[in-house]
């Protein structure tokens, strides 16, 4: 593997760990909001956060560069400041935090669902505060929940490829992810070349969910010997 490739390999990385440590505040309290709290609008919140789980990824893209072109309504707000986003490598960034957005807020709502109301309510009745009680009760309970769903959006980053290529490109150097470099080198014949990033990709993949596999059967033996 050259210098080329791991530069590659690094900015795929790179712009997967940001995308997810992006979206991981709003994530976790979007998850809270739909698991602890009813108000009105929430099953037409809930529709739009699983719209890209469901819709073809190049759709999405093809959304994002509507809203973060130089034309777009938010895009050219942003660029009359000075701010490019679409074809830069902020735009990775988006498109990946965009399309792995709805496996975390998934998988943690479940992980808040599953947390009792009634150790919550003892925690009130102690004198603490809303947000006290997330942070010492709810969120505790919750974060092999939380856990997973963080290593399955960074997964799913690692893997993006429709929305990337079309809100970002496919800029060597620039923008080109992994699944991007992969999708180029076959296109050109350079078999070798794809393969070696395909094994990279599984590797990497392999072993962050290894990790967070172990990281749960450990939570899970503490609380079970606690």
């Amino acid at each position: 593997m050259d210098g080329a490739q791991l530069g590659i390999v690094a900015f795929t990385v790179k712009t997967a760990l940001l995308s997810t440590l992006v979206i991981l505040p709003p994530g976790i309290g979007l998850a809270w909001l739909l698991a602890k709290r009813q108000w009105p609008g929430k099953s037409v919140v809930e529709t739009l956060v699983s719209l890209p789980l469901v819709m073809p990824p190049v759709a999405t893209g093809l959304i994002l560069l509507m809203l973060l072109g130089r034309r777009g309504p938010l895009g050219g707000w942003l660029y009359e400041r000075g701010i490019e986003v679409a074809f830069t490598a902020a735009a990775v960034v988006v498109a990946l935090g965009v399309m792995s957005f709805p496996l975390l807020v998934r998988a943690a709502r479940v992980a808040f669902e599953e947390v009792s109301p009634r150790l919550e309510q003892i925690a009130a009745t102690l004198g603490s505060g809303n947000l006290r009680i997330f942070f010492t009760v709810t969120l505790p309970l919750a974060a092999r929940g939380v856990l997973a769903g963080t290593v399955l959006a960074f997964s799913r980053a690692l893997g993006e490829f429709g929305a990337t290529i079309i809100i970002a490109g496919n800029i060597p150097g620039k923008t080109q992810t992994l699944s991007l470099a992969i999708f180029q080198f076959v296109q050109v014949g350079r078999d070798r070349e794809a393969m070696s990033l395909l094994l990279v990709t599984v590797i990497i993949a392999f072993l962050t969910l290894l990790s967070a596999e172990w990281l749960a059967r450990r939570g899970k033996k503490k609380t079970e010997a606690g």
